[in-house]
């Protein structure tokens, strides 16, 4: 498992890669990939092309994202997803609080 985050030279998008299990083991790299920016981008961009698994934990992680990002308003979008993890997503509902893709 590995997290990479990637912040566009303009600073407003933020790109975090996820390889690997994306589970509890992941929150604390998963939290430091968002948080350690001093200006709050405008987007987040979540890729799970490499993204084997996902659980329940992951879920929540996403969700503590989305609230960092300003909630509602916030602008996170999943894009990659393979279709187990497009299958998880989309159980959970959570296409009706992130943009998929």
């Amino acid at each position: 498992m590995s997290i990479e985050s990637e912040v566009s030279l303009d600073g407003k998008k933020l790109t975090i890669a996820i390889k690997g299990r994306f589970d509890f083991g992941s929150h604390q790299k998963f939290r430091e990939a968002y948080e350690r920016f001093y200006k709050v981008p405008e987007t987040y961009v979540v890729d799970l092309k490499e993204a084997t698994y996902i659980d329940s934990s992951a879920l929540g992680m996403l969700l503590l994202l989305r609230d960092h990002a300003g909630g509602d308003r916030s602008d996170v979008r999943l894009i990659n997803s393979n279709p187990d993890v497009c299958k998880i997503l989309a159980i959970s509902n959570f296409d009706k609080l992130f943009d998929i893709k």
